[in-house]
């Protein structure tokens, strides 16, 4: 049976991101990422809602990109979801589900500040994986293909 366990996002990183090393010696880099929602509710008011993700990157990549990504930042992330567990002094046990990415991509243009849509391609270097390819293309809503106008209201995302 096949099966699929892929997570792909654009948000903003909510801290910069750490740096630390595992006891193998491997570099492993986290940080938090907000995705917004908005949506139109029953009385037809716009409500924005937030989903955070933790994100977590290892090796090689994760040394390099780690410097660039700061809060606020702009990024697209692709990777899979994985949950860890653990039993903590006490006896309790936590869980924490991540999204361990193996590719991150700046959005936004130099003008503003966001990086210049730089690829790291395959985060999770070894694992055979390629980044989809160089810049998202600018204004592929899909609904200018059809002629249709679009406001950046009925957006999903800002």
């Amino acid at each position: 049976m096949a099966s699929l366990n892929k997570v792909m996002l654009i948000g903003n990183a909510g801290k910069d991101a750490e740096l630390r090393y595992l006891s193998t010696g491997t570099p492993k880099s986290e940080f938090s990422l907000a995705v917004n929602n908005r949506r139109k509710n029953p009385a037809g008011e716009w409500e924005e809602q937030t989903e955070w993700f933790n994100i977590a990157l290892f090796g090689d990549q994760a040394e390099r990109i780690s410097q660039y990504i700061t809060k606020g930042k702009s990024l697209y992330v692709e990777g899979r979801l994985q949950t860890r567990n653990w039993d903590d002094d006490q006896g309790v046990k936590h869980y924490r589900t991540e999204v361990i990415a193996n590719t991150i991509q700046l959005l936004g243009g130099r003008e503003s500040g966001q990086g210049g849509g730089g690829d790291w391609g395959d985060a999770g270097a070894g694992r055979g994986a390629s980044s989809a390819g160089g810049r998202p293309r600018a204004g592929s809503a899909g609904a200018r293909a059809g002629g249709n106008d679009m406001d950046v209201d009925d957006l999903p995302f800002e």
